[in-house]
């Protein structure tokens, strides 16, 4: 019997995952014989979702981009016929091993330790994580090793924390694990506010069980009976695979008073967040789950001595937790062999924004940009030229492409001004205007402000301004050292993460992008046509040919012209709303 496995994370259901789903579960019924229908996470391609892997033995076959009337034509073919519809293969792995498929090149160079499961097992599905040699690392870590044995382990994988610090986690854990006192706690930060990462939220859909036991494990290395996930109400499909898995975890004895009969005691709640960006930043985050508002505190003392409820608390995000159980089943030596010297292991990466391949991708430390761009993102869309990426969210930096050798590790990042993050990066092409592009994540910044620290919450506003001014075509000279002023002072001034990162779009952009902001501010025009002030809307005269549809279109009557002759756009009048750009179907319009 066949069984045949639907992509139900939130991509694949955005996609219309759901709709296929149904359709194949319904064929199913009429054929019980034939096959049975599962579920699974996000794989990484969501590119190409919706996704349907048939599975027999071990052939495994992924279709993408299926629909309901796809879905039908591979339940016939496939599943009952017995044919591989060789056309629609993204993915496909044969008796003897050998993989084949239209997107080999996105799984080729990847080295899948957190997203290990994503995409192969049942989320929801207790028995699925265990046949996959789940909860192994916990029956070790509670029956076979001591804490500090736990903590030497994990020091020695050399892994980092990937919340976006890099702070080498067995040494944090030690710190905590080091404080007198019965209570202490373990927490999952799995807020990810950066725009454009997606990471731990597709974890928490396809693994929940893998980020579960890597807190058991760390709350037996540091003494610790509870702990909280903190996740952002926002993802509703993680959370309830959360609730799921905690339940079974609970039936199994993996949480509870004495787990596996070690005497261990250790039980995890959810704490749902209201979507502040700052809460991502610990001290914050632990006001939130107090019931404060989410607001930085001073550190020292630091939370590995006083930290939630002011007790002893380790705090690493989603993708730190998943490798746990990966190291301590595989050894710490076998995670150390991937990476970099200082930063060992992999990293799971959101790739968005212009590249062709937008998903998830996890690779070992070290691999360079481009490669990351082209090899497993596929290069950029529609021919472009690769302009840059944008690395670690709203507190990142923008690399330009001429950096695009510097390999993603915890040393090399930083020295761009950009910072490694929690994983998202957003790629960008030759349409990009980089001014623009600091405005948009100084805006994101500045209204996630808590307004506890003067710089940060009016320092911020000022550089919003300035930037808003410049992409209108309002800038002066002076502003460019205005902005460099205000930087320096912001990040020397905030309490917290979020202000003393606030500036970093806007210093890498203007590092490596100057001449845009000159051309904005001294020419008054935008390199990349992009905003929408500083163009011009354009008839060639070669190609119009007086149909009429873009001066019907235009809201203001800035376009004239008789039928069947040559139109003229009015600079005067028009208001750039693009509506002539976008009802021309002779491609007679263009912005100068």
């Amino acid at each position: 019997m066949k069984k045949i496995v639907v992509g139900m994370g939130t991509c694949g259901l955005s996609a219309g995952a759901q709709a296929v789903k149904d359709r194949l579960a319904a064929l199913a019924e009429t054929h019980p014989e034939a096959a049975t229908v599962g579920i699974t996470g996000c794989i990484g391609m969501c590119y190409r979702e919706p996704l349907v892997e048939i599975r027999e033995g071990d052939v495994r076959v992924i279709y993408g981009g299926v629909d309901p009337r796809r879905a039908e034509e591979i339940f016939q073919r496939h599943v009952l016929d017995g044919e591989i519809l060789e056309e629609h293969v993204i993915w496909m792995r044969d008796a003897n091993g050998v993989e084949s498929g239209s997107e080999m090149d996105f799984l080729r160079h990847q080295r899948r330790i957190v997203l290990r499961n994503c995409g192969c097992i049942d989320p929801e599905s207790i028995a699925e994580y265990e046949a996959t040699g789940g909860y192994e690392a916990l029956r070790k870590a509670l029956l076979e090793m001591t804490p500090e044995e736990i903590v030497a382990e994990v020091k020695a994988s050399g892994l980092r924390g990937r919340g976006g610090a890099g702070f080498p986690t067995g040494l944090k854990w030690s710190f905590a694990a080091s404080q007198p006192g019965p209570v202490k706690y373990v927490v999952c930060n799995a807020d990810e506010g950066d725009p454009g990462a997606f990471m731990d939220r597709s974890v928490l859909e396809g693994d929940p069980h893998s980020v579960l036991e890597g807190m058991i494990v760390c709350s037996r290395a540091i003494g610790a009976h509870a702990g909280y996930i903190y996740c952002r109400a926002e993802y509703p499909l993680a959370i309830r695979r959360l609730q799921i898995a905690l339940e079974a975890a609970r039936e199994r004895g993996y949480l509870g008073k004495d787990i596996l009969g070690s005497g261990h005691a250790f039980d995890v709640k959810i704490k749902q967040g209201a979507g502040a960006f700052v809460c991502g930043e610990e001290t914050a985050l632990f006001a939130s789950i107090e019931g404060e508002r989410g607001m930085p505190r001073i550190r020292p003392p630091f939370p590995a001595e006083k930290g939630l409820w002011r007790k002893p608390t380790n705090n690493n995000n989603v993708e730190t937790y998943a490798n746990i159980p990966w190291i301590l089943t595989n050894g710490a030596k076998a995670y150390a062999a991937f990476g970099t010297e200082k930063s060992r292991g992999t990293k799971v990466f959101a790739l968005a924004g212009k590249v062709v391949r937008g998903g998830l991708a996890e690779v070992p430390m070290g691999m360079p940009i481009r490669d990351l761009v082209f090899q497993v993102g596929g290069g950029i869309k529609e021919g472009r030229a690769f302009k840059a990426v944008q690395m670690g969210g709203p507190s990142g930096g923008c690399i330009p492409a001429s950096l695009g050798d510097t390999t993603v590790d915890f040393e090399s990042i930083p020295a761009t001004g950009a910072i490694m993050g929690s994983g998202g990066m957003v790629v960008l092409d030759d349409a990009t205007c980089m001014v623009e592009i600091a405005r948009f994540f100084l805006d994101f910044t500045q209204a996630e402000s808590c307004g506890k620290c003067t710089f940060c919450r009016i320092g911020t506003l000022r550089m919003l301004e300035i930037l808003e001014r410049i992409t209108r075509g309002e800038g002066k000279p002076e502003d460019l050292d205005t902005l460099r002023t205000l930087a320096a002072r912001i990040k020397e001034a905030s309490l917290c993460g979020l202000g003393q990162t606030a500036p970093n779009p806007v210093l890498t952009t203007m590092r490596y992008f100057l001449d845009e902001y000159e051309a904005h501010i001294y020419d008054k025009k935008c390199p990349a046509k992009s905003c929408i002030a500083l163009v011009d809307f354009v008839i060639d005269p070669a190609r119009c040919t007086g149909c009429t549809l873009c001066a019907k279109q235009c809201p203001v009557g800035a376009i004239s012209g008789k039928p069947k002759e040559v139109h003229v756009i009015d600079p005067a009048v028009c208001v750039r709303c693009g509506k002539c750009l976008s009802s021309c179907n002779f491609g007679a319009i263009y912005k100068a």
